[in-house]
Order: C-alpha cells, then sequence, then structure tokens
C-alpha cells in the first residue's frame, strides 16, 4: 500500500491567510515549511490567497511567497471554493465577524488569539465551527514547545508529587517606548483588551495546559504609559510615532492575578507589555509536594527538574530536550540544538493540517479560547471589582 504522507498520495489543500502582518507572514512560512519537517501528513498546503487591506503589503506577499491571488477584502476568500483553510491573523477587533463567516463558508480556521474582544466573541466563532463540522485551531503557540509538553507529562505522572502552587510570568517591553504608535491593540473597540488578551491570554492557556482548569481568581491591572501618539499612516508590528495627535491608551499594561485551580492547587500570574529591561521574558515554576519543574522560552528547549525524595536541598537537574520530547524530533536528530519561535508555529500548523486530514481535532481548540476568554474575562471583572471572581468552565 503507497504511503499516505508520500508525495504522490497527498491531498492538496487550498489555503489562504486575511492580515499579512508579522503574524500573517509566520503563518505563510509555517505552511511552506510544514512538510519539511511533517512528510506524514496527508494533505498539501497550497497558498491560494493572502487578503490584506493596506495597499501594496498582500502584492508583496504575493510575490515572495507564491500566493496565486490577492484581495483586500477577505469577504472574497470567504466565497472562493478553492479555499479550504484560513489563517485568520488580522487585527482582534475582526475575529469574530470573519472566523464566524469562514466556518459558516465551510473553511477550517487558524485563529490567532485572542478569538475575538470578548467571552461572547470566541463562543460565537467556537460555535460556528462546531456547527459547520470545521476544524478550529487557535494560536497558542507556547504549549507546543517540546520542553513545556515534557513538564506537563511529568506533572501529570506525579513525578513532582501532588502541585501545590505555580508561578506564570510574561514580561515584554514591546510597549515601553513612550512613542510607541497609537495602534488599534491600545483602543477598547479595536483590540479590546490590552496586555489581558496580547500576553495574559497565553499565561492562561499554560496553566490550564499544565494543571486543568482555573476555578476562581482576583485580579488588578494597571496603564502605566497613559497616551500615545496617533500614527501618520499603516503600521506593521510594535511602531514608534512621533509628532502624531496624542491619544489615551484605553486598556491595561499590567495584570497580576491570583489563581485558584480547580485541583486546589494555587497559582500567581503577572503579565506586562511595558516592562524596561525584559524582552519576552516567559515562563512558569511549577511546584508539587515531591520536585518542581521549571520552563525559561528563553531557554526554550530547556527544563529544570528537581525530584526525589530529599525533600530539603533536593538538587535540580537541567534537562535538555531532545527526539523523544514532544515534536522536537522533526526538527532535530539530537538533544540540545535549539529551536525556535516559528518552530512553534511550524508544529501548530501540523496540528491544524492533520486536525483536517484526519476529522481530528489536534492541538490547542476553540474551546481552549472559550476556556481563556472566561479566565480574562474574570480578570478584568475582578480588578474592577476588587473581589474574588468564579471562572466559568463550559
Amino acid at each position: 500500500m503507497e504511503n499516505e504522507g508520500s508525495g504522490a498520495a497527498r491531498r492538496p489543500l487550498g489555503v489562504a491567510v486575511v492580515g499579512f502582518g508579522w503574524m500573517g507572514r509566520v503563518h505563510t512560512q509555517a505552511y511552506a515549511r510544514v512538510l519539511h519537517h511533517f512528510p506524514q501528513l496527508a494533505v498539501r498546503p497550497e497558498l491560494v490567497t493572502v487578503a490584506e487591506e493596506v495597499p501594496g503589503r498582500a502584492e508583496e506577499a504575493a510575490a515572495q511567497f507564491g500566493f496565486a491571488r490577492t484581495a483586500r477584502n477577505w469577504r472574497e476568500v470567504a466565497a472562493d471554493p478553492r479555499v479550504r483553510a484560513v489563517s485568520i491573523t488580522a487585527p482582534n477587533f475582526l475575529h469574530r465577524e470573519i472566523g464566524v463567516a469562514m466556518a459558516e463558508a465551510g473553511k477550517h480556521i487558524w485563529i490567532e488569539k485572542p478569538v475575538g474582544l470578548t467571552l461572547a466573541d470566541a463562543r460565537a466563532v467556537s460555535d460556528a465551527v462546531t456547527k459547520a463540522g470545521v476544524q478550529g485551531t487557535v494560536g497558542f503557540n507556547y504549549r507546543n514547545a517540546p520542553a513545556v509538553e515534557t513538564a506537563r507529562e511529568l506533572i501529570a505522572s506525579g513525578e513532582i508529587g501532588t502541585v501545590t502552587h505555580v508561578r506564570i510570568r510574561l514580561f515584554s517591553d514591546y510597549a515601553a517606548h513612550p512613542e510607541s504608535a497609537l495602534t488599534w491593540r491600545y483602543e477598547r473597540e479595536r483590540g479590546g483588551s490590552g496586555v489581558l488578551g496580547d500576553l495574559a491570554s497565553h499565561g492562561v492557556d499554560l496553566a490550564r495546559f499544565l494543571l486543568g482548569d482555573i476555578a476562581s481568581l482576583t485580579a488588578d491591572t494597571a496603564v502605566f504609559v497613559p497616551e500615545r501618539a496617533r500614527p501618520t499612516g499603516a503600521t506593521a508590528g510594535h511602531t514608534l510615532a512621533t509628532g502624531g495627535e496624542p491619544g489615551p491608551v484605553e486598556n491595561e499594561d499590567y495584570v497580576s492575578c491570583l489563581l485558584r485551580f480547580a485541583s486546589g492547587a494555587r497559582g500567581v500570574l503577572e503579565a506586562s507589555r511595558v516592562s524596561v529591561g525584559e524582552q519576552n521574558n516567559y515562563g512558569f515554576e511549577v511546584h508539587g509536594t515531591r520536585g518542581a519543574v521549571f520552563w525559561d522560552f528563553r531557554r526554550m528547549n530547556e527544563l529544570g527538574v528537581s525530584r526525589g525524595t530529599s525533600y530539603q536541598d533536593q538538587p535540580l537537574t537541567t534537562v535538555h530536550v531532545g527526539p523523544g520530547h514532544g515534536e522536537y524530533g522533526a526538527f532535530q536528530p539530537g538533544a540540545a540544538t535549539s529551536m525556535g519561535y516559528d518552530d512553534l508555529k511550524v508544529i501548530e500548523a501540523y496540528r491544524f493540517l492533520r486536525s483536517i486530514a484526519e476529522a481530528t481535532p489536534y492541538g490547542a481548540t476553540l474551546p481552549d479560547a472559550v476556556r481563556s476568554a472566561a479566565a480574562l474575562e474574570a480578570m478584568a471583572a475582578s480588578a474592577e471589582s476588587r473581589a474574588w471572581v468564579d471562572v466559568p468552565t463550559s
């Protein structure tokens, strides 16, 4: 019988990317690389359309990456029968409308977090995916790191005993400059929350991925750069703007949160987009009754592990992940050879495409996005009421 993943047997799958900023580029590169690392895939992604409203950007993307056509309006993608799967990497305020429309058009969706501006938005997209019978993957990429998956296995196996508490941090300086442009990210109407949706959403997903559901929480938020200059032209990423008209920052720069898990474990989650001196300082420390597990994104392929029966003065070992951990073997043949951020998105692309090929969800799904959005909404409510808030689990 012919190998299902061989080039001759793979089914072509037309894909489109809606929104071609940095993340649209990352998704496109992941589609281009995925078969190099996962030749067993039964489908072959073909770049059909790139949709981007900024003049010239889609044409540049098509010239560089080989999309067959370009579009200014994402609705052209929804109406195109050649497109079977869509990456949604447009600004947050468009996620609900685009996600629902694509699902209703029978397209599988790979959508970046947060899925919309609110819990209601995430539920609407999740419900549309379920009703249409299509697959939906969400961009919670940090759970894809082989070291993180290994940490989850260690925790689940009881290697560190019963988990008592966890600390999750996501510190970055991308918005620390006072001249950062007042883009849609800082507006309630188009960006929704600030660091809650951007970084804390990843923290919530890591917390749930490692320890299970969050039962309740209490949070505090703050805005430390209250005013920024409006951009005078199109922006991409986190650009600076000088001389533009100043405007207010409407969403939070910082959040700190105490967590209570359904398991009884306790946690601390802290995130900031204005931490001077911190560049992508993301990670966690999970403590149990017999040991602990530590991970730092900046040393993505290492895992700190303490386990045994010494308890006091118990040593910590650094584990360099290798082919036996997660999807590491798809990238490197031996331990301690570094992987990078873009590799995590290749893993995400693989799981999205595998979900389509096998009609079975793999990786982070829309229900995961709904659970994350529920926790973020609880954080916002808690920060306003200064009280503990229960987190719904459905």
